[in-house]
């Protein structure tokens, strides 16, 4: 039986590679050599930090995961590979050099889309499921805060929208060339005043939600696309919140958006997600690489701060 080799979260704050038994492809199924792996910045450092609420473990088991939070646990869904006939596929799978899936499990890769740029479907479809349920319209006057992998394609595909007035809003400097390099007009911190018919939040952090909630114009919305773990998020509710009558509004990727639900199944959407990543300006997400076997010190860094990252791609030995 041939051998795999897969990361797995041993303990909170402490993973390694761990060598596996392969399974050969048998009928519907294919074999998957893995090229690239893309790490979900947000998600995986909360699993890794055993972070994910014990009530939401359920929730939160991620396609091919094996064990269980806290740990041990094999959890990851931003994996491109190839085919034994040589097409790219992409899946939804935990870190591994090699794996076998259902072949319905994997989605083709367009050839105008290279594999290496690919890791960014999993988060380029969380983008695409967030603009649905944020209900944003050409014309509207749209704030994001927080321009992380996800809020940053948010903004993206937000200003393609006819007629948009839009701002994204991180007080990193360094988000400032990113967000140009991708058509996005940037802001350091908030404008008073601003007035916004939606507002996504995605900064991850208590502090960008209640400057998002500040943002929020009359009767507006306010998308929370962050995701926060065990941490208590705090709210300003008291003060103009009722008063604006302000909407505020979760969404997660988990579930087509409701108002796609009758016709979009989620191969349809990973599909189109794969497909608005045809764009070269979208390699400035991806701002750092390491190999597979330097995965367990790359997790922790990233975790702990030590590797400020965007998109942080993992390459695959040949």
């Amino acid at each position: 039986m041939a051998q795999a080799r897969a990361f797995w979260v041993v303990r909170p704050g402490q993973g390694e590679i761990r060598q596996e038994a392969l399974t050969p492809a048998g009928p519907g199924e294919v074999a998957v050599r893995t090229l690239f792996s893309g790490i979900s910045r947000g998600t995986e450092t909360l699993v890794f930090s055993g972070r994910v609420p014990e009530s939401q473990h359920a929730v939160m088991r991620c396609p091919f995961q094996a064990g269980g939070f806290p740990g041990p646990v094999k959890y990851g869904y931003c994996a491109v590979g190839s085919l034994e006939d040589g097409r790219t596929v992409f899946s939804l799978h935990p870190h591994q050099d090699r794996f076998v899936v259902p072949a319905d499990m994997v989605r083709p890769v367009p050839e105008d889309v290279p594999a290496a740029r690919a890791v960014l479907a999993a988060n380029m479809e969380t983008a695409l499921n967030a603009l649905w349920d944020s209900g944003i319209a050409p014309g509207d006057r749209v704030a994001v805060v927080g321009l992380g992998v996800v809020g940053l394609l948010i903004a993206y595909l937000t200003a393609r929208i006819p007629g948009i007035e839009l701002v994204g809003i991180d007080p990193n400097p360094k988000r400032e060339t990113v967000a140009k390099a991708l058509g996005i007009p940037y802001a350091g911190d908030a404008s008073d005043g601003y007035d916004a018919d939606v507002v996504v939040h995605a900064s991850g952090t208590p502090g960008g939600l209640a400057t998002a909630l500040g943002l929020a114009g009359l009767e507006a919305t306010v998308l929370e696309a962050s995701w926060h773990g065990v941490t208590p998020v705090p709210l300003p509710l008291g003060e103009a919140f009722h008063s604006r009558r302000l909407v505020l509004r979760s969404t997660q990727v988990g579930m087509v958006a409701p108002s796609h639900r009758p016709r979009w199944g989620y191969a349809r959407r990973l599909d189109k997600a794969l497909s608005l990543l045809a764009d070269p300006a979208l390699d400035v997400l991806i701002d750092g690489e390491s190999v597979f076997d330097d995965l367990p010190a790359t997790m922790a860094a990233l975790a702990d701060g030590r590797l400020p990252a965007l998109c942080h791609r993992i390459r695959y030995p040949d």
